[in-house]
Parts: structure tokens; sequence; C-alpha cells
């Protein structure tokens, strides 16, 4: 149904000649070899990095979404629950009854780690005998689940501290450590760093080749004076559109390709679920991303300020607003309603979920179907800005 409405889209009823389209595709591997220029960039992005950095975003966490498990429901086990109900680094989402519910709440990362407290807890504590209980982290995002488990051993520790203290005021003996805190990160057990950059990378490369090459492919022909030889031929819009966006998506898949080998043979961060979904979902996102550069191409006819515009509406919002450096949750209120218009955002949990935790097509669903109404749009888009301006100019 997505590829026949792009069919639909590019055509608009009208027959499409591909062999046109693959000249102006073979015209734009030409130039893609010939011009290797380094794109300049703008006087707005150091203040823009200024502001992110210094109010939007924060490397401290807080309010880590955390589900729990309470096998035991006795007052002593609430009083426990309290100790990170009542800390600002941890915000308790749900309470649920078996794994099944908490796993699909990880799965679809709603929460970032889920606690378990076994039936025996209160019974240990009063017997004060030490007590264990399982935490489960979410390793997909190393460097977060690390300050996360370092967040729940010091409420741990605190809540021992406390304790002990009480048993001594009271002239008792006790086992020194009442809870034995055990934790799992699951995806990624040693919390490698390579297993969150490597996926994060693949994202940020295909928003570089929408940003640094599409966005000069219109405005490089209006500087150069080609596009008045281009509106002069034959080729419709479609095609042309057609023709420069497939060497870009080409080098894009390779570009996915290699970045998936080099993960994998080189940094030893392996592909959990199905390559072939990766690069089915990863096309839809190239389409869009590639469509988005081509109308900014469009719109600003100035390699320069194409350039300008492109890195600010994708590559920024990539690194900085997708969850690719930051966890969204930890980011201020404003900033994170402003994150669900940033594509990668969608895309970046599409390829650690599939790319870490194995899972398929049915709990990406959300993410599948913003990506292909964004791709959807931005060829429309696209499609119908070209159109003018090759009308305009042959006027």
């Amino acid at each position: 149904m997505f590829l026949y409405r792009l069919s639909r889209i590019m055509t608009r009823n009208t027959p499409m000649n591909l062999s046109r389209a693959a000249a102006v595709a073979k015209k734009e591997f030409i130039q893609i070899t010939r011009d290797p220029r380094s794109l300049a960039l703008a006087f707005a992005i150091p203040a823009l990095l200024i502001f992110l950095f210094g109010y939007g975003l924060t490397l401290d966490v807080d309010n880590v979404p955390m589900a729990i498990w309470n096998q035991d429901k006795s007052q002593t086990s609430r009083d426990f629950i309290l100790n990170f109900n009542n800390s600002r680094y941890f915000n308790i989402v749900g309470y649920y009854e078996n794994y099944r519910d908490m796993e699909y709440r990880l799965d679809r990362d709603e929460i970032l780690m889920f606690m378990v407290i076994p039936k025996d807890f209160s019974k240990n504590i009063q017997a004060k005998k030490e007590t264990p209980i399982q935490i489960v982290l979410d390793g997909s995002d190393s460097n977060t689940a690390r300050f996360a488990q370092g967040y729940g051993e010091s409420v741990v520790l605190r809540y021992n501290d406390n304790f002990m203290t009480r048993a001594i005021t009271e002239g008792g003996t006790m086992n020194p450590v009442p809870i034995d805190l055990r934790d799992r990160a699951w995806f990624n057990p040693n919390r490698e760093s390579n297993y969150f950059i490597v996926p994060g990378n693949i994202a940020v490369i295909i928003m570089i080749i929408s940003a640094l090459l599409t966005s000069l492919t219109v405005a490089k022909e209006w500087e150069r004076g080609t596009m008045e030889q281009l509106i002069s031929t034959p080729v419709r819009s479609q095609e042309l559109i057609l023709g420069k966006l497939a060497p870009y998506f080409i080098i894009g898949l390779i570009d996915i390709a290699i970045a998936v080998s080099m993960g994998y043979y080189i940094f030893n961060v392996p592909l959990s679920g199905n390559v072939f979904l990766l690069f089915v979902l990863s096309s839809i996102f190239l389409v869009g991303a590639l469509s988005l550069g081509l109308y900014i191409s469009i719109f600003a006819k100035n390699q320069r300020l194409a350039s300008q515009i492109a890195i600010m509406a994708t590559f920024l919002p990539t690194y900085l607003l997708s969850g690719f450096m930051f966890a969204i949750f930890n980011m201020p209120k404003i900033i994170q309603s402003f994150t669900f218009l940033i594509p990668a955002r969608y895309y970046m949990v599409i390829l650690r979920g599939i790319y870490l935790k194995g899972i398929g097509a049915r709990a990406l669903w959300p993410q599948i179907l913003f990506l292909s109404i964004f791709a959807v749009f931005m060829v429309t888009v696209a499609n119908r800005a070209f159109k003018k301006k090759v009308v305009a100019g042959n006027a």
C-alpha cells in the first residue's frame, strides 16, 4: 500500500518514462563524483548548540521511568518502594503482576527499568536475613542504563544504612546487608557503549545524506544555470525527482550495509533482529529524509543557504533530539513535545528495537506508521514544489 501510494504521487496519473529518469540519475551520479566540496556551516549553529546544551539538555539523568512488581504486598515492601518513589531520579509509571506486561513496556520504550520484589521480602527483613530483589534495565541505551543502575544501588545502599542504624540502636543482631540487589541489563548485558552508538549512527548517516547531499541538488542546477536546460528537455518533474533521489537512495542503502558490517566485524555489535526488516524500514525513512532535503534545495535555490537550512532542520535534531545522545524523558517538557515532530526519534526506536531487542514489526507499528506518513508527505510536498519551479522557469 505504501509503495502504491508513492507511485500514485510520483506519476499523478501521467505516464513516467523510466529511461529519462535513469538518464537524470546517471547525470546526478556523475555530478556527485565530480563535486567533493565541503559545505559551509551557518553562524546560527553555534548559538543553537549553546541553547540546547545550556538549557534544553543535560547529562544528568532524572525521572527514570520504571515499573514495579511487588509480590510481597506488605507494608514493609511498600515502605521500601517509597525510597524510589520519593527520589527525583525515578518515576514509577506503573505496578504490574507479571513479567510479561513489564517486558512489553520495556520493548516499547515506555519504561527504562523494572523491579521485582519477592514474596518473602518482609519475612526476610523481619528475620534480619539477606533479601534479594531484582532490577532489569534496558541496556540498549547503555549510558542511561548505567546511570539508572547507579541510582538504584544508591537507593538500596541508603535503605541498608538506615536499617542497620535502627538495628544497632535497638541493640539487635542482623546481617549487615539486609537487601541483596541483583540487577541485570537486558539487550546489552555488559552495557557496552558500542551497542548504543552503532544503531544510532545509522540514523545519523541517513540524515547526513539528506542534509548534505540532496539539499544541494536543485540549488546547484539553478546556480550553474543548467536548470533551464533541464526544463527545456522532455523530462517531467516527477522523472527529475526520481532521477535525483535514486543515486542518493542507493548510496544510503550502501551506507547502512557498511554500518551494519562495521558494527558486527569491528565493534562486535550483533544484529539481533531481521536484517531484511531493518532495510525495508530504513528505506521508508530514507525516502522521507531525501525528499525533505530535496524540498529544501528546491525552496532555497542557493547551495549555501540550502546546506544551512538542511543542517538546522535535519542533522542537528537527529543528533540532539532523537534520543541518540540524550534521553528524551530527561529533557524539559517543552523540548519533549518538540521531539514528537522529529522523524529520527521514531527511526531510532526502530533501529534499537530490531538491532538490539530483536523485535518485529508488530511491536514497532506506531513508528512504522509515522515514518510512512512522513515519507508520503515529503514526497508529495517535494513533487508539488518541484513542479511549480519547473512551470515558473518554463514560463
